[in-house]
Parts: C-alpha cells; sequence; structure tokens
C-alpha cells in the first residue's frame, strides 16, 4: 500500500531529523527479513527469564495484576518471572552499574521513565524479557525468541494526522508509507542477550541525557528514556556501522503473542506518563484500585 501523504500535509510535521529516523526504521520493518538467519555477530542465548516493574508493589492496582500474572503461565515452560520496584530496581544498578546509573535513576521524574531505565540496564547486565506490567499474554509459544541473543523488539507506527496508531497489518507492507506517519520501536517487549550492544547505547543515551543540566524544565519522557531514545540508539549503532543490522530482529507479528491492556485504573491520573509528561509527579491515593 502507497498513499499520497500530500493530501493530508502539505509540509512534512517531522523535523528533519526524526524523519530520518522514521525512514531508517521504516525500511528495517518493511525489509524482508529472515527470522531464523544466524546473525553475524557472536551473540550467546538470552536467559528464559521475564523481569517487570512496578514502582511501588505494596499498591500494584488489581486490573494490572492481572495482566502481570498472565505471564504466569510461562513458568510451566521453565521462565523465571521476576518483579522489581523502585527501590529494588535502583539497588540492582547501584551493585551492577555503579554510582553514576544509580543517580540518573533517580532523576527519572515519573514511574515509567524509571522502568525505561531499569530496563536498559537489566537487559544489559542479565539479559532475558522485558514486559511491561499492563502486557497481557495471549498464550502463543516465545521460546524460539530465546535460541538467539538478538535483539528483538516490536515495531508501531503512529499517524499524526489522525492521533491514532497505525496497525501492523498496513504499515509493515512494503511501500506503505505517510508523511504523518513515524515510524519507531517500542521498548516492549525487549529481548536480548546480556550486553548486546544496542542496549548498551541506549542505555548510555538515556544517562546522558539525564545528566543535562535541564534549566528548570523537566524532560520529555518518550525522548530521554522511552521508544524515542531507543529508537535513536538503534539508528545511531547500525548507521554508524557500530553494531550489523542482523543483530536487530523485528517482531512483526507480537501483537499476537502479547497486547497492551487498554483501558486500566491508572491510566486516569498521574501514573500515567502522557497525562504527567514534563511535570512533577504525585502518587494517587487510589493507586491500589
Amino acid at each position: 500500500m502507497e498513499t499520497n501523504s500530500n493530501e493530508s500535509y502539505g509540509a512534512d510535521p517531522l523535523e528533519k531529523s526524526e524523519r530520518a529516523r522514521s525512514n531508517f526504521v521504516k525500511e528495517l520493518v518493511q525489509c524482508c527479513g529472515e527470522p531464523g538467519r544466524t546473525p553475524s555477530m557472536n551473540l550467546p542465548k538470552p536467559p528464559k527469564s521475564i523481569v517487570q516493574f512496578w514502582d511501588d508493589l505494596s499498591r500494584l492496582p488489581r486490573d494490572v495484576r492481572e495482566c502481570m500474572e498472565s505471564w504466569r503461565v510461562l513458568e510451566r515452560s521453565g521462565f523465571e518471572l521476576q518483579c522489581f520496584d523502585e527501590n529494588s530496581s535502583r539497588e540492582f544498578i547501584r551493585i551492577h552499574l555503579g554510582s553514576r546509573y544509580e543517580k540518573a535513576f533517580d532523576k527519572c521524574y515519573h514511574p515509567s521513565m524509571k522502568s525505561d531505565y531499569f530496563r536498559y540496564s537489566y537487559i544489559l547486565v542479565k539479559g532475558g524479557c522485558y514486559i511491561d506490567a499492563d502486557d497481557v499474554y495471549h498464550g502463543a509459544s516465545i521460546d524460539h525468541l530465546f535460541t538467539d541473543g538478538r535483539l528483538k523488539l516490536q515495531p508501531f507506527c503512529y499517524d499524526i494526522a489522525s492521533a491514532q496508531m497505525v496497525s501492523p497489518s498496513i504499515f509493515i507492507n512494503s511501500g506503505a508509507d505517510n508523511l504523518s506517519w513515524i515510524f519507531y520501536f517500542n521498548t516492549t517487549p525487549m529481548i536480548a542477550c546480556p550486553n548486546h550492544p544496542i542496549i548498551k547505547r541506549a542505555l548510555l543515551n538515556a544517562t546522558a541525557a539525564l545528566e543535562q543540566e535541564s534549566n528548570g524544565e523537566l524532560p520529555e519522557v518518550q525522548a530521554t528514556t522511552g521508544p524515542g531514545n531507543l529508537t535513536r540508539s538503534i539508528s545511531e549503532m547500525i548507521t554508524e556501522e557500530s553494531c550489523p543490522k542482523d543483530a536487530l530482529l523485528v517482531l512483526h507479528d507480537w501483537e499476537n503473542t502479547s497486547t497492551s491492556k487498554w483501558p486500566l485504573s491508572y491510566r486516569n491520573d498521574e501514573r500515567n506518563w502522557r497525562l504527567s509528561n514534563q511535570q512533577t509527579y504525585r502518587a494517587s491515593r487510589t493507586e491500589a484500585q
């Protein structure tokens, strides 16, 4: 499918660098991949572990708990499931990465940023699979995603004109494009071997962004730690030829395995980063509901 983007926009809604990254992701997503191909890098298998985060587990909402519990069935297939809160995440980062990274973690002003920063840290150190707490498992086997150490990510495409996500059944097709679309990589799932070079770059970029002087303004979530940071890091590494393309595997059909549940109770208050972006975060008194 190919659309005439100029019908909806007379000018590109993205900045030049953003458009370049979007086109880069589009090419990765729409190229004819080889899922069974052995990566050129010597990447070890990731451990069969699934890691999640919620900043305060004593106030875990019931509907989010149900999402997290959906993954428990994988324990029968030999997967280990772990969930970290803010304190255990900070301790993990301090022990395995040191004070610089611990300080950067503490600069994350919203739980979503802390979860972003923690997932980079954990997957870099231990490898495995990070899954967002609001993702629901649908039961498909994921064993094949743990047979090699490639970084495995889900692609997304957002239509600025309609303020809606574009269906993968549309945007993964060769030639599908629109000037109002932006292609990027999601941060869940995040499956990789320990010390994957792209994850290392993503953590370093997030750390550097958090360390910058802010002049009193809080940094933007997506660009600092979220999908914007991850997508930029992938683009940098592959464009610089610091990492081959085949160190990354695009998961075109991840929605058959898992989807983010919507709506959930926390999405209606400050716990939703979209409602708290660049604002001081204050936990809701009704978080556990």
